[in-house]
């Protein structure tokens, strides 16, 4: 496993006869024996249980030998993430080998994600759930499948579960490089205040608890962030966020229900042309608009039900979330304006807007049983989702003022989805996961322009099929095949002509888009424990996907581009030299490219911005009696930005670290170090053409945004 959190372990097993087959197989390893205690999880895909961990004393003990469904799958626990610098809420997804997060606009906007040979946007091909609810957010004003997790609060983490590849049924849209679900805790240990200063006007407080409440337990949580950051134009970030969680009952058989708030508003500095600070027009952490920025809202209700016997486990989920932005961007600056109007009055800025609410009702139900007389357990699920988007706008706007519409349109997008799974134990040697996932969607677009409405609809199905050998000598091997799939804008799927943004008056003719774009996903891999203490995995992997998404510069969103193919290699370890002790080190490595006979591709098949090579290692410490410590380093290696290859991003090499002390019971101070070494490297880098006052044509060049120097931040944690 990687990262510090690689030790909890996940797998597919759902009780009743082949969970005792699995616990018998185990107990023959003297190395590997069971407490066989379960822990069920959430599901990636629907917010259904259908992954389970299974630990000796709350700690990993078999590095998922003999329960995992495939090598690159894997469950994170809090005690990995207490110690673990961090320098925003969504990086405790880089706990999963080989994915990177980054940020080209201020801390309100959602991340940008890297995994798998995948510049991923703002989380097009990566599925993540918070609780039971879905976060990517599909036909959005800034991108498809955009996957906001700032209104995440890391302390309340008790597990995170991660797949990478289309190989699971429960998951469906937007899983085709990986998903990751997040559950919070039902109950902490005890209630806490904590406050956290920083360098650059950074605050943050938070109180949290769960008193007894109607027979279970009640978990709030309130949280305020506010930052000004390096940048020239102070961030301004003002972040609200609260939640309330009443459960009763256990994972297994119980209920929870959610109720989550959430408010941001910030300034934005966004990448600018590297040939601006090269020049000095601008200092490194400079702007060339001092009014970008946005400001966003997310509220929601949940519930879940789970019960399970002896002969089977039935757990329901449903949501219903109400979600805005505004997001105000200049990423050409005069290039548009210079277009439209022969001057640069008004500069390239943007608006883009989202307003909409979301419904969803998930179930599923497992049966224990047999196939033939051997162990064997299958389950039906069935999701269903609803987005309301009463707006879905982009706007020409100048200090945040519209002064002309692209396009306003209203979108109904529903989807259904069905699946199912079996597992059957077929020799003590030899295992197998079958399952069939079919979908549904219907997508009902009024148009601001009536040429652009209309109803589209389709279907997609997914066969999944894991092949598991072993153990022998503490090594098991997994061959994983699977079809999977993201879902395109719903605006593309009856769009008919398309405004230019340099020119709103001007309409070309486009065609429509596919609404669903298959995905296939191919996967050797191999796990061992050979070596006490330290649990290794390998994959070799590849994806081939029938439609890219890209990002395009000037509208500051995502679009469809050619057929592409995805290879690549992972090694992740990860190793408990003492108890208290723990060291992990991950290394990945893909290639991404065009495919097909297009003319369009004669000037070079790479993927711009595809993630290539990436490695991190780390280690936490904690003594049990007063001092804690962590530290992280992540290599972000060297990139294609253009297809011919001809222009690369520079790598980069990022050290935090922390440390903490115990200063009496129920009190900590901690210490972070973010960017220990203060280097100076890029967070992201985009290649396209804008254009600067008393430029007299557009220029191609690379566009940047820097990582933030050195920071330090310190926190005083009070239990009450």
């Amino acid at each position: 496993m990687s990262a510090s959190a690689r030790g909890a372990i996940s797998h597919r097993v759902t009780g009743g006869p082949l969970l005792r087959f699995t616990q018998r197989t185990l107990k023959a390893l003297p190395s590997l024996a069971f407490a066989c205690s379960l822990l069920p999880g959430w599901a990636q895909g629907g917010g259904i249980q259908t992954l389970e961990t299974v630990v000796v004393g709350g700690e990993p003990e078999d590095g998922l030998i003999g329960v995992a469904g495939a090598a690159t799958e894997g469950t994170v626990t809090a005690r990995q993430l207490e110690n673990r610098p961090l320098l925003r809420p969504a990086e405790v997804l880089e706990v999963i080998p080989g994915l990177i997060i980054s940020q080209h606009s201020g801390d309100g906007k959602a991340n940008q994600y890297y995994l798998r040979g995948f510049n991923l946007d703002h989380g097009t091909d990566f599925a993540t759930r918070v609780m039971g609810m879905p976060v990517n957010l599909p036909t959005h004003a800034h991108g498809q499948g955009y996957s906001d997790l700032q209104f995440l609060i890391p302390e309340l983490v008790e597990r995170m579960q991660y797949r990478k590849g289309p190989y699971a049924a429960d998951v469906g849209d937007f899983a085709t490089a990986g998903s990751a679900s997040i559950d919070y805790f039902h109950k902490l240990e005890a209630p806490f205040a904590q406050v956290t200063l920083g360098e650059r006007a950074y605050r943050r407080g938070l109180l949290a608890g769960s008193p007894a409440f109607g027979g279970g337990n009640l978990l709030y949580a309130l949280e305020w962030t506010g930052n000004d950051g390096p940048w020239a134009l102070p961030e301004n970030l003002n972040r609200l966020n609260g939640l309330l969680r009443l459960s009763q009952g256990s994972r297994d058989n119980g209920w929870s229900l959610a109720a989550m708030a959430y408010d941001a508003r910030w300034n934005a500095t966004d990448q600018v042309p590297r040939r601006a600070i090269d020049a000095g027009l601008i200092g490194r952490f400079g702007n060339l608009n001092p009014t970008d920025g946005g400001r966003t809202r997310r509220s929601s209700l949940s519930g879940e039900w789970s019960e399970r016997d002896a002969r089977g486990w039935t757990r329901l989920n449903a949501y219903a979330i109400d979600y805005s932005l505004d997001l105000w961007s200049d990423f050409t600056f005069c290039l548009n304006d210079m277009a439209l109007t022969g001057s640069c009055q008004r500069g390239d800025q943007f608006h883009q807007a989202d307003r909409r609410k979301v419904y969803g009702l998930d179930a599923a139900r497992s049966w224990y049983g047999e196939l033939a007389g051997l162990p064997a357990d299958f389950t039906l699920g069935v999701q269903s989702r609803h987005d309301r988007i009463d707006t879905v706008a982009l706007s020409l706007s100048q200090a945040r003022q519209d002064y002309a519409t692209i396009r306003n349109d209203r979108v109904a997008q529903s989807s259904l989805g069905f699946f199912g799974e079996g597992q059957v134990q077929w020799h003590d040697k030899f295992r197998s996961i079958v399952g069939l996932r079919g979908d549904y969607y219907h997508f009902n677009v009024d148009g601001s322009l009536p040429q652009n409405s209309g109803k589209v609809q389709d279907q997609i199905t997914s066969p999944k099929l894991a092949l598991i050998f072993g153990p022998w000598a503490k090594t098991e091997y997994y061959v994983n095949l699977g079809y999977g799939f993201h879902s395109n804008d719903a605006r593309g799927t009856t769009t008919r002509v398309n405004p230019d943004i340099r020119d709103p008056g001007y309409l070309s003719p486009v065609s429509p888009v596919t609404p669903l774009v298959r995905a296939r996903g191919q996967e050797i891999g191999v796990r061992t424990a050979i070596i006490p203490g330290l649990h290794s995995a390998l994959a070799l992997w590849r994806l081939d996907l029938a439609s890219e998404l890209v990002f395009v510069g000037d509208a500051g969103s995502t679009e469809p581009s050619f057929p592409s193919r995805r290879s690549g290699i992972e090694w992740a370890n990860y190793w408990t030299p003492t108890p208290g002790l723990i060291v992990d080190a991950d290394l990945a490595l893909s290639r991404a490219r065009y495919i097909g006979a297009d003319p369009a591709l004669a000037g070079g098949r790479h993927v711009p911005g595809a993630l290539e090579k990436t490695f991190s290692a780390g280690a936490t410490y904690d003594s049990q009696a007063r001092w804690t410590a962590g530290m992280r380093l992540r290599y972000f290696g060297p990139r294609a930005l253009v297809e011919d290859n001809s222009v690369r991003s520079k790598s980069s090499m990022l050290v935090n670290a922390r440390l903490g002390y115990r200063v009496a019971p129920g009190s900590s101070l901690s210490v972070e170090v973010l960017n220990l070494f203060d280097r100076r490297v890029s967070d992201i880098d985009y290649y396209y053409a804008s254009q600067l006052r008393g430029e007299a044509q557009p220029v191609e060049g690379v566009h940047t945004h820097p990582a933030e120097p050195r920071s330090l931040r310190v926190s005083l944690r009070v239990r009450y």
